[in-house]
């Protein structure tokens, strides 16, 4: 194995396979090397669905090595930290691997701890997350025998921020199917002031939460878990001068246990982890304030080390984390690094902030919201394709474009570097 290379990709995520495949693409003849320690490749956008009951897991993951790209070094290691200015990668194992260009994809991190009594209470007896074990949702989701369904997410940016509802309105679903909706309770509550920000988005969403009878909560940000005695601690977090003011539903046995502490009772806890940048970015020049990769927004190429770049999960850019995003960050980071190389020094390539979350909002149900840095909605026009003429409401073709069109593109277009 080499320990210098034209292309250096920390990650074998969609972000970091896609980038490598779109580059050989482009020049088989160049040196790419994927630092990559998993053996695994998941498909994480369909755990929703495996928590629900209707995906199987073992069809959401590959081997590593069967989606690495063919020409490609597949370093089998750990990145543990930086040089950018001696242009270094340093590993766990391999030692130092420079580059002429470095591309650093490699997501993001659960980080529990962040909540008090989550780490223990985590993926065990009612308390569940897709997030980290889909087949525990599922089994918590089967056994749940009415009471309060509390579905939560943290303060933190989170991977596919639509995730933490949409498991939420397929147990409302199952709930309904099961003769289970008149004894219980579903809570959706969230430190964010709307349920979407997209309006489109928004106003087809407020109606199935008044279909599921949902207890929407916002501004309520989770700070602590009490798996034994089944509550959760909410700090209230509407800014000053807001309008909310802050009051507790007795139907659902609310507490204020302090000048703006909530206690949620559960039967029933589905949460997304606090999530961070993994350690060896977090602490490093390569990271803003908050910890993520400093990129610049548009041109994905880092703020201060001029062949650096970002994509993908760890990078600070103002829109959702999601596998949509990276689609199109990926040609842009292609394009703009293949210009340096051939010494154009204007990059014309820019990403202009588009991500999508499929909502899923009912077994056989699905909303698209695509859209842009503005929160702009910005449907994909082939999708009247598919006869579907406004994806900001509720469709079938939606449901089968998730569950079964997706993750075929996923692993036989996307990650052999075609671009969908």
């Amino acid at each position: 194995m080499k320990s210098n290379y034209q292309i250096l990709v920390i990650g074998g995520g969609t972000g970091g396979i896609m980038t490598a495949a779109q580059f050989l693409k482009k020049d088989k003849n160049l040196s790419i090397a994927i630092i990559e320690p998993a053996d695994t490749h998941w498909y994480q956008p369909a755990w929703t669905l495996v928590g629900a009951g209707t995906f199987d897991m073992a069809k959401t993951k590959r081997t590593m090595a069967s989606v690495m790209p063919s020409g490609v070094d597949w370093i089998k290691d750990y990145a543990v930290g930086f040089n950018p200015n001696e242009n270094i990668v340093r590993t766990k194992s391999n030692g130092d691997i420079s580059y002429e260009y470095l591309v650093v994809s490699p997501g993001l991190v659960m980080a529990p701890e962040l909540i008090e009594g989550l780490p223990e209470a985590l993926d065990k007896g009612v308390v569940c997350s897709n997030y980290t074990d889909p087949i525990h949702t599922w089994n918590v989701l089967k056994n749940f025998k009415g009471g309060n369904a509390l579905f939560t997410q943290p303060s933190t940016p989170i991977k596919c921020g639509g995730a933490p509802q949409k498991i939420m309105y397929l147990a409302a679903h199952y709930f309904k199917k099961h003769g289970l909706a008149d004894k219980t309770n579903v809570i959706f509550a969230t430190p964010g002031s709307v349920i979407f920000g997209v309006p489109e988005v928004k106003a087809t969403l407020e109606k199935v939460l008044h279909r599921y009878k949902v207890h929407f909560k916002p501004f309520y940000a989770p700070f602590k878990i009490d798996a034994e005695k089944q509550i959760a601690y909410f700090k209230y977090v509407a800014p000053e001068g807001d309008d909310c003011v802050m009051k507790t539903e007795t139907a659902i046995g609310e507490k204020i246990s302090g000048e703006t502490v909530i206690e949620i009772p559960f039967d029933m806890l589905h949460l997304a982890p606090p999530q961070a940048a993994p350690k060896f970015v977090r602490d490093s020049e390569l990271a803003n304030a908050d910890g993520w990769l400093d990129v610049n927004i548009n041109s994905l190429q880092h703020n201060k080390f001029a062949n650096v770049f970002g994509i993908g999960d760890v990078a600070a850019l103002p829109t959702a984390k999601t596998g949509a995003a990276i689609r199109k960050q990926v040609p842009v980071v292609v394009e703009n690094i293949s210009r340096l190389m051939n010494a154009q020094k204007e990059m014309d390539a820019s990403y202009k902030g588009y991500s999508s979350c499929p909502l899923v909002t009912g077994y056989g149900k699905m909303v698209l919201a695509e859209f842009d840095y503005n929160n702009k909605f910005t449907p994909d026009p082939k999708l009247k394709q598919m006869l579907i003429f406004n994806s900001a409401k509720e469709h079938w073709r939606l449901w089968m474009l998730k569950k079964f069109m997706l993750p075929y593109l996923y692993w036989n277009k996307m990650l052999k570097g075609e671009k969908v």
